[in-house]
C-alpha cells in the first residue's frame, strides 16, 4: 500500500517533504547503495527522522533570535515589512532580516513562527530575544519611546557577554 493512501497527502503535505528530504540524505550521490536490511531500518526510523527535521526551522529561528538584537521575519512583497525595516533603518539600528519568500522552506519557517507567536502574518519582529509583534506594534512602541531602550538594552547585554567571554579566554591563557 502506498504511504500516501494511508496518510491522505492533502492532510500531511509537510510529512511528504520531510520524508523526501530524509531519503535524499540517505541516498546522497557518492555514497554506496544501502542493503535491504538498512532500508528496512530506515523505514522503521522514519517517524523519528521526520520529528527531527520538523524542529530544524524552530531551532534556526531560535538561534537567529539569540544571535541578533533585532530580527525581522519578512517577505519581500510585504509593504508592512518594508515599513518595519525602514523604521529600524531610519533609527540607525542594525537588524537581521529573514525573507521567508526567498527561503526554500519558508512555509515551514512561517509555521514555526505561528507556533511561537500565534500569528502567521509578517513581519514577525523580535527585539532582545522577545517577540514584540508586527509593524503596527513596533511603530506603537517607537511612538511611546519604548523601542530604542529595548534595542539599547540588547546591545549592552551583548557587549557584556562579549567582554565576559574575552575575560574567560584571557584567564585560560594564564
Amino acid at each position: 500500500m502506498n504511504p500516501r493512501d494511508k496518510q491522505g497527502s492533502r492532510l500531511y503535505p509537510l510529512k511528504d517533504v520531510y520524508m523526501w528530504a530524509a531519503l535524499a540524505r540517505i541516498r546522497a550521490p557518492g555514497r554506496p547503495e544501502r542493503t535491504r536490511s538498512a532500508e528496512w531500518r530506515m523505514e522503521s526510523n522514519t517517524s523519528s527522522s521526520l520529528e527531527n527535521l520538523a524542529t530544524v526551522p524552530l531551532n534556526q529561528i531560535q538561534e537567529t533570535i539569540s544571535d541578533n538584537c533585532v530580527v525581522i521575519f519578512s517577505k519581500t512583497s510585504c509593504s508592512y515589512c518594508t515599513m518595519a525595516k525602514k523604521l529600524f533603518h531610519d533609527m540607525n539600528v542594525n537588524y537581521k532580516v529573514v525573507e521567508l519568500d526567498l527561503l526554500e522552506y519558508g512555509n515551514q519557517f512561517q509555521d514555526a513562527l505561528y507556533k511561537m507567536t500565534g500569528e502567521r502574518t509578517v513581519p514577525r519582529i523580535f527585539v532582545n530575544g522577545t517577540f514584540i509583534g508586527g509593524a503596527t506594534d513596533t511603530y506603537r512602541l517607537h511612538k511611546e519611546g519604548k523601542l530604542l531602550p529595548l534595542v539599547h538594552q540588547c546591545y549592552l547585554k551583548k557587549n557584556r557577554e562579549r567582554l565576559e567571554k574575552e575575560d574567560r579566554n584571557v584567564r585560560k591563557e594564564f
